[in-house]
């Protein structure tokens, strides 16, 4: 069981490493990473590599690790026992079951994604050590004890919002995603735009770099961002020539797919009017 990418899906060398050293070890593979550099697409494309279901836990500000186990319905088992209900008398009538339990329960190995661990509060991670570690847990309302049929591959996925607990990192395999440097964003490119003309890909990534390193930038535009750009720019059938820019005007073609605050834009048009005054 092997994962070396996908046709849809550039995985770097670095990368393959890390999900083939997880898979290995059965720890949870940590990955970390700007927002729109793949983590949450890398979990699905292992699942497909791998010819595996995959169960996707998308964790918010208010999820709680007991969610991912079960979670107990009393006020239903509450309404129905005023109704004279039959199905009072099961208590596993009311119980919900949670995605960890769902990809324990699997009649085969799966891939578990929890995506963006890093939203819950700060204990989300601490109370799921035990039952990662294990891959069991109790449920006391039935006296059951869940265990895993097959051990899931768990992709756990960060923004890096915040700093998770030492203990819950000593249980991962860990790997940050680098953002692709020029030749990596040309094959991933390349993937999601095939035939792209060489000389406007060279232009309009030249830019996109360009962009991203400029100094006082609050969001830098991701890789999602710059392909959302690229399919504008090839609907409107731009040619290099079209993405010139001056002193003029700093600002590139199209930039609501690539500036998604005020902040960015008025810093691209403040270092406009710089660049007129010098030239006066």
């Amino acid at each position: 069981m092997r994962f070396d990418g996908t046709e849809t899906y550039v995985a770097t060398e670095d990368l393959k490493v890390a999900v083939n050293a997880a898979v290995t070890l059965e720890r949870p593979l940590l990955v970390k990473g700007e927002p729109g550099t793949g983590k949450t697409e890398l979990a699905r494309q292992i699942a497909q590599s791998l010819g595996l279901q995959m169960i996707e836990w998308n964790v918010k500000s208010t999820t709680k690790a007991q969610q991912g186990l079960y979670e107990y319905d009393a006020v239903s088992r509450l309404r129905d026992s005023q109704l004279g209900e039959e199905r009072v008398h099961d208590v596993a009538n009311y119980i919900r079951r949670g995605k960890l339990w769902q990809a324990f329960e699997a009649d085969e190995k799966v891939v578990l994604l929890i995506d963006e661990v890093d939203k819950a509060d700060i204990e989300f991670p601490n109370d799921l050590l035990q039952e990662l570690d294990r891959m069991e847990f109790h449920v006391y309302e039935t006296g059951q004890t869940i265990r895993a049929l097959h051990r899931p591959i768990v992709i756990i996925t960060s923004n890096n919002e915040k700093e998770l607990p030492d203990a819950f990192l000593r249980r991962c395999f860990f790997h940050y995603i680098r953002f692709p440097d020029m030749e990596t964003m040309r094959r991933i490119v390349e993937v999601h735009h095939p035939g792209i003309k060489p000389a406007l890909l060279t232009t309009a990534l030249t830019q996109f770099f360009e962009l991203r390193e400029t100094n006082g930038l609050k969001k830098k535009p991701s890789t999602s961002e710059v392909l959302d750009w690229l399919k504008l720019l090839l609907a409107e059938d731009l040619s290099p020539e079209d993405l010139k820019r001056d002193g003029a005007n700093a600002l590139p073609r199209l930039h609501g797919a690539l500036l998604k605050n005020e902040q960015d834009v008025h810093l691209f048009e403040r270092l406009a009017f710089m660049a007129r005054g010098q030239r006066r």
